[in-house]
């Protein structure tokens, strides 16, 4: 069965576009458009889309304040299109909060691929959408019961490593937010293109005890500070002169994706083998398996976000059928499981 997409844009053109590109592949059939939030609001009541896509600069009522009102009144799995800006990214982070499932970024001339692949993510992100679990998170997940983490002091050159696609800007921050500041540091693989991953660190910044930041070439990797692989380059660690750093190179992608998850887990793996713990997090697909299976392999402590509580159960799940976690939990807990695997590192050094 085709996956039913309603398209609200202000802009007669991008409509069109949008639609032809969803309805390429056969599998998504564009029911309608809408040209503002209110004609939309009437045309989801009428056809009951599986997914909306959402511009966020429109008359009559912004995206923002919309999305809230559809997520509160009658959640439904929402893309955001976005313009790639820094008030669009924020814009954007803020619309993820508000309870979007994913976003992409409107192509710009130069933008490698063009407007095939800015077609091919699209759809790909419909897709995604299409399965998430927008109206269980909806629900009651807010309300779930935090664990408070006191510590999570660790041997010298442990690390924790984490990876996240879809629903990710939100399971990223409940964890981080979790995390003691003397916690080793934290490196991030989110899937998230360029402009928009220095804005997420920022956030996160923001809300959280942990200095969060874009990670840079050869950057150290301190206790207390978590490091956001940047958009379009592969997030490494690699050990230098004693000490743990980050590495950032362009190679191709890898299941898909720069930053792969897959790429940093196994960086860490090879580096920091038993002294490092993982986590692996919403998102569609299967990257990140593998290279969690090789961090579980050399020792490490490895957990997935578990099914209830992931807006996509992809990544997670093929990490947990093919052995690659040593139990999975759900997002609010991960922080906690993460940490008592660290103080036991510590008790047995």
């Amino acid at each position: 069965m085709s996956i039913k997409v309603l398209v609200v844009d202000d802009s007669a053109l991008i409509r069109e576009v949008l639609t032809r590109m969803l309805m390429r592949d056969g599998d998504i059939d564009v029911v309608a458009t809408a040209t503002d939030p209110i004609d939309a609001r009437e045309k989801i009541k009428q056809l009951n889309p599986d997914v909306v896509t959402l511009d966020i600069e429109m008359p009559n009522m912004n995206g923002l304040q919309f999305l809230d009102r559809l997520m509160r009144l009658r959640p439904t799995p929402v893309v955001m299109v976005s313009t790639l800006t820094k008030k669009g990214a924020s814009e954007t982070l803020l619309a993820l909060e508000l309870g979007a499932v994913d976003f992409v970024a409107k192509p710009s001339a130069e933008a490698e691929g063009g407007i095939d692949a800015f077609g091919a993510n699209l759809r790909d992100k419909i897709r995604a959408a299409a399965k998430s679990d927008v109206r269980g998170r909806s629900a009651g997940r807010a309300e779930a019961p935090r664990i408070a983490v006191k510590t999570a002091a660790a041997p010298a050159g442990a690390l924790i490593a984490i990876g996240a696609s879809t629903g990710g800007v939100e399971a990223i921050r409940a964890v981080l937010a979790d995390m003691p500041v003397d916690c080793p540091p934290i490196v991030i693989a989110q899937h998230m293109p360029p402009g928009f991953t220095n804005r997420f660190a920022a956030r996160l910044d923001e809300i959280c005890g942990l200095k969060v930041v874009e990670a840079e070439d050869r950057m150290p990797l301190l206790v207390g500070h978590a490091y956001v692989a940047r958009g379009d380059y592969h997030l490494r660690v690699e050990r230098s002169s004693g000490q743990l750093k980050a590495r950032l190179t362009q190679d191709e992608p890898e299941s898909g994706h720069r930053p792969s998850v897959d790429v940093l887990f196994e960086s860490v793996a090879r580096t920091v083998g038993p002294l490092a713990v993982g986590a692996i997090l919403t998102g569609m697909g299967r990257d990140g398996a593998r290279g969690l299976k090789m961090m579980r392999d050399a020792g490490a402590y490895t957990v997935g976000q578990s099914q209830a509580s992931a807006l996509v159960y992809g990544m997670p799940r093929v990490a947990f059928e093919e052995g690659a976690v040593v139990e999975q939990a759900p997002v609010e807990a991960i922080a906690a499981r993460l940490a008592n695997a660290l103080v036991r590192l510590k008790s047995a050094a």
